[in-house]
């Protein structure tokens, strides 16, 4: 009897292990599921800030809900930025106009898309500290006669777009006689429209300027000496990471990063992604 009942108490011991150890797996796993993720919101569209690439080469990540991979600049900050909370970083494809209204919806926790931090949009979404000081410059044709200018008053008469709800596109009125025509949708589309002749002058910011220089040899990226190029204000040059209203934590969380990085930094950054983007290869 004595020694069914010590049968019984070993058998019931080793059961008893058996689950701990069974449980302590499942503990394990839940963990690992349990990993914050970081959702991202760009256009995937925006050479040298973000661009899809069909490949995870150089370290793109996969765009949800696409077999694509989306790269460049934005992309790079957002990596770090996720690493330093130890979070999973997804990358979503929203269109420009949808980025704000995604924030603010919850469906992204924050939008890293070259966004100006501009007082109108404070009003609806929160912003970190800059991630990139753009300033604004003239894209034009190597061999048009915008290319010779040497001032804003040098463009004068020029035809001119700029991508939609963007500072550049307002900025196409400090050129005398401008014809301006309707904003465009997304960068590539600016590109075709300057390409094709249907525009002569792009105003945009000197990376999507300097990128798409870098991929078209008929382009050229203009500048003006100080005080006769487009008059900016700060918030106009000033790229932020738009995060929803009151989301302190995250906002702090990004700020931890970008506050440890230096104009330096962002510059070298962006001229490694403008050597990378597809066009350039």
């Amino acid at each position: 009897m004595n020694l069914k009942k010590m049968f019984k108490f070993a058998v019931c011991g080793a059961m008893v292990v058996a689950m701990a150890l069974s449980a302590g797996c499942g503990g394990d796993e839940k963990k690992a599921d349990d990993q914050k993720v970081l959702k991202i919101g760009m256009e995937c569209s925006y050479a040298p800030y973000n661009w899809s690439q069909t490949s995870a080469d150089g370290g793109a990540v996969k765009i949800v809900g696409s077999d694509e991979y989306a790269y460049g600049y934005d992309v790079i900050i957002a990596k770090k930025i996720a690493d330093s909370m130890g979070a999973k970083l997804e990358i979503h494809k929203v269109e420009w106009d949808g980025l704000p209204p995604a924030v603010v919806s919850g469906k992204i926790d924050g939008a890293i898309a070259g966004m100006s931090i501009t007082s109108e949009r404070k009003q609806t979404v929160d912003f970190t500290l800059p991630y990139y000081y753009a300033n604004v410059v003239a894209l034009v044709k190597k061999d048009s006669p915008q290319a010779a200018a040497k001032s804003v008053a040098d463009l004068r008469g020029s035809v001119a777009t700029s991508q939609i709800n963007t500072i550049w596109y307002d900025q196409i009125d400090q050129v005398p006689e401008v014809t301006k025509l309707p904003a465009i949708d997304n960068v590539p589309g600016m590109i075709v429209a300057l390409t094709s002749g249907k525009v002569n002058l792009i105003v945009t910011d000197i990376p999507t300027a300097k990128a798409a220089a870098y991929a078209n040899k008929d382009l050229v990226m203009v500048t003006f000496p100080e005080g006769q190029g487009f008059k900016t204000s700060q918030e106009d040059v000033e790229i932020g990471i738009a995060v929803k209203k009151g989301n302190k934590e995250l906002a702090d969380a990004m700020n931890k990063v970008l506050s440890k990085m230096t104009p330096d930094d962002f510059n070298k950054i962006m001229d490694e992604a403008i050597q990378k983007q597809p066009l350039a290869k």
